[in-house]
């Protein structure tokens, strides 16, 4: 299944096209050239996701700022052109349930989503699962957002397996 996960952001966001759970094509990039990334999918079927997953805001009763809304209105936009452009109704995947699914703990920080993804996908390189140009491992190239990005992805991708068994 190729699947686009999205990690939003105020300005800039990240995001990962993935190929089941392998990244193929990721990056951070202005919100606005994200959406014009995403209604040119609908162009080229070969790179065309089947499903898209949105990481979404929640409320956890703390005051806010700006930032935290013009996020909440990227989302909404994302959201929008996934639906218009490329037919598909993106899942939103909060914050909790990559700490959950990922790490088993609420309390889980970004340091532990990433390590939780190291452990579970890195082949050689368990420090920070990149390698080196010469030998690259699974997350050779990302960077932070681009990290959470994966992290939408994979748990989207782990409940539809989940789905799946449930049958």
């Amino acid at each position: 299944m190729r699947i686009m996960a999205i990690d939003p952001g105020n300005t800039e966001s990240g995001y990962v096209i993935m190929e089941g759970y392998k990244p193929v094509e990721f990056g951070k990039i202005s919100n606005g050239n994200l959406i014009q990334k995403i209604s040119m999918m609908d162009t080229d079927q070969k790179r065309c996701p089947e499903a898209m997953a949105i990481e979404m805001v929640a409320s956890y009763g703390l005051p806010v700022g700006k930032d935290v809304f013009d996020t909440c209105v990227w989302v909404g936009r994302f959201w929008q052109e996934c639906w218009n452009t490329v037919g598909v109704m993106p899942e939103l995947i909060y914050r909790m349930e990559e700490k959950m699914t990922l790490c088993h703990d609420s309390r889980a920080k970004d340091t532990n989503i990433r390590q939780a993804l190291i452990n579970r996908f890195a082949h050689h390189d368990f420090k920070n699962g990149k390698g080196t140009k010469q030998d690259p491992d699974w997350f050779y190239g990302f960077s932070k957002d681009v990290w959470m990005a994966y992290a939408v992805g994979v748990v989207f991708l782990d409940k539809q397996q989940e789905k799946i068994l449930q049958r």
